[in-house]
């Protein structure tokens, strides 16, 4: 498989429960050490200032040998007046993403723009998709518009970034993001387990967005925890706690299916392993065997 030679591997400080309500699991050095010894030669941000800024920042990745794969930053695209502050925030990613060094452009931070969370959609997420709480199509064309003018802002920063469908947000289901990448020349991040989760293909997706594809999160999902959590009325937070995102090649992502289809069309850049720790797992070892697995799995499946 040629992806190998066109990828590296990240894992992602989300793994490790770094955003609990009772505070990190792990700090930055300990958990850098935990996945250069697991093999990753990545991690993506975390929130933004987790893993230090300026000088720190780059010191602490170089005494590593680890890249930055990007990071979240979610904007208020779809309120004029919110999405307007949120710019600073934006920009003091930006700040921090271009504080490190790569030595290959194809492995630069990806900044990952994002819509903060919808209650609404938090509440029932993924299938059946909530569409009452959907963007009405009259709020389209300012929405794209405001993720065009914050994609040109990451570029004149020298990144470029990609845009991260998910779960309990505006741009949830597989057909929104398509929207999206019709009204923009955003590439999309392509996360498999939420996609899964809001009923769409992940395989079939990598065909459709072929050359739109800037970023992979590799999520595997447990569509029946999903289903009993939606049945029983919880919300992502429960989804997320029932287990709804598991261990790779455990749940029901065609993983296989979709790097033999990112192979195919040529996907150059990060794989970020992401299994989002619950909020009340405060099981650091478990965890920790998670992703060696995880980075095992991915090893033998690249082969």
């Amino acid at each position: 498989m040629q992806l190998t030679g066109r990828t590296r591997v990240a894992g992602a400080p989300v793994n490790y429960g770094i955003y609990q309500p009772a505070g990190p699991l792990v700090g930055p050095d300990e958990l850098l050490a935990d996945l250069v010894g697991d093999g990753y030669a990545g991690i993506d941000s975390g929130p933004i200032g987790y893993l230090g800024t300026g000088q720190s920042l780059a010191r602490r990745l170089a005494a590593t040998g680890v890249g930055l794969a990007g990071g979240w930053v979610d904007l208020r695209f779809a309120d004029p007046d919110g999405y307007a502050e949120d710019l600073a925030q934006l920009d003091a990613a930006l700040d921090v993403f271009t504080a490190v060094s790569t030595d290959d452009p194809r492995f630069a931070p990806r900044p990952t723009l994002a819509c903060p969370a919808n209650p609404a959609r938090m509440a029932r997420p993924g299938t059946p998709p909530d569409l009452a709480s959907a963007l009405p199509a009259a709020a389209w064309p300012d929405f794209a518009a405001r993720v065009q003018q914050a994609a040109d802002r990451c570029r004149d920063r020298g990144l470029e970034p990609v845009f991260h469908y998910h779960l309990g947000t505006d741009v949830e289901t597989e057909a929104e993001a398509d929207r999206l990448l019709e009204l923009t020349d955003i590439a999309v991040c392509l996360d498999t387990g939420h996609l899964l989760l809001a009923g769409g293909d992940p395989v079939a997706a990598v065909r459709r967005w072929a050359g739109r594809i800037g970023q992979v999160h590799l999520k595997d999902a447990d569509l029946a925890a999903h289903h009993r959590v939606r049945a029983a009325g919880g919300g992502l937070v429960d989804v997320v706690a029932a287990g709804g995102f598991c261990p790779l090649g455990t749940g029901d992502v065609d993983l296989a299916g979709v790097l033999a289809a990112l192979d195919t069309v040529g996907y150059t850049g990060w794989l970020v392993i992401e299994q989002d720790a619950p909020a009340a797992d405060r099981d650091l070892d478990r965890i920790r065997a998670d992703q060696r697995a995880n980075r095992r799995w991915l090893t033998e499946a690249l082969r």
